[in-house]
């Protein structure tokens, strides 16, 4: 149960949809990741399934009757409470944990979390001023802001906005890798501000910020999405990336129930980021791929290198 999750939402009984996946976990040979299981689940006909032979088992198509967006919130679930164990070793494919054995015997009811739609909302305007927590160092953040732009003789803005100083409040960078990854300071700016927010940041008490990503870890682990907090929470799904990635740093989430790619994907991102020298930026590798790869599920991937 999940103490932080106030306002549950609507359950179904996903027994047989459970058991149907762990199935093919234990079919395909407890190697693969979320996404190969769900094409196998689906009857996808694609090479790799063909390469593996897997369009001949047992479990190949039994599971059309569910979407590809809920059979991975299926998979979530499986993995938050604690039936599906992520191989961190092996690039992120799902086994078997033990505590699955009384599901698969049809010993157990399991209920399981509706996936709701994800609905737009309203960007929030700012009042003008900060209200949420630790007003003490969102006020040193301005200070220091300002007193660089008047020693240059430049607006505030110039040297960061707002939302990069909310954005530092949320993340709490600790060095400058991790204030690299701040949405608005780049190479330039990190170069010639970083070291000195870096020290606003270390001496003033940061716990509540602390705890506002230990919240959405919670409920990522209730089997929430990344949207689905964000709209909860009233924060940007970047900033729910951003403390998945703390998350990930810290081993309280394994990549692969956050990123929705394949092993082979994954290690291909890792190598352009760790081809670059010093900072790693996201920027190159975005554009390298094409944008396919939004930049919340690469702080992740940078996160994990960062283990």
């Amino acid at each position: 149960n999940c103490d932080i999750c106030l306002d549950p939402p609507k359950t179904w009984d996903g027994t047989v949809a459970a058991q149907k996946a762990l199935s093919c976990v234990h079919h395909t040979g407890q190697r693969f990741g979320v996404s190969y299981l769900v094409d196998v689940l689906l009857g996808k006909d694609n090479e790799r399934i063909r390469k593996f032979g897997h369009q001949a088992i047992s479990t190949w198509g039994i599971g059309k009757e569910l979407s590809q967006k809920q059979w991975r919130g299926l998979f979530r679930q499986l993995i938050a409470q604690g039936y599906l164990a992520v191989d961190q070793e092996g690039h992120g494919g799902l086994r078997l944990a033990e505590s699955c054995r009384p599901l698969l015997r049809g010993e157990q009811v399991l209920l399981l979390r509706e996936e709701s739609k994800t609905a737009k909302r309203a960007p929030r305007k700012s009042k003008g001023g900060y209200t949420g927590a630790n007003p003490q160092l969102w006020e040193a953040l301005r200070k220091k802001r300002m007193e660089l732009a008047q020693a240059q003789g430049v607006p505030p803005y110039v040297i960061f906005h707002d939302a990069t100083l909310m954005a530092m409040m949320e993340y709490l960078p600790q060095d400058m890798n991790q204030m690299s990854r701040i949405s608005g300071v780049g190479a330039s700016k990190l170069e010639a501000y970083g070291e000195a927010f870096l020290t606003v940041l270390a001496e003033y008490d940061q716990a509540p910020a602390t705890d506002s990503a230990s919240e959405s870890i919670a409920l990522f682990r209730c089997g929430f999405g990344v949207e689905e907090i964000a709209l909860r929470r009233e924060l940007k799904p970047s900033t729910i990336y951003s403390h998945l990635a703390t998350g990930i740093e810290q081993g309280q989430v394994a990549l692969q129930e956050v990123v929705d790619l394949s092993p082979d994907r994954i290690q291909l991102i890792q190598d352009m980021m760790l081809e670059q020298k010093d900072v790693i930026r996201l920027g190159p590798v975005f554009e390298a791929l094409d944008e396919t790869v939004s930049y919340g599920e690469l702080t992740c991937i940078r996160a994990s290198l960062n283990q």
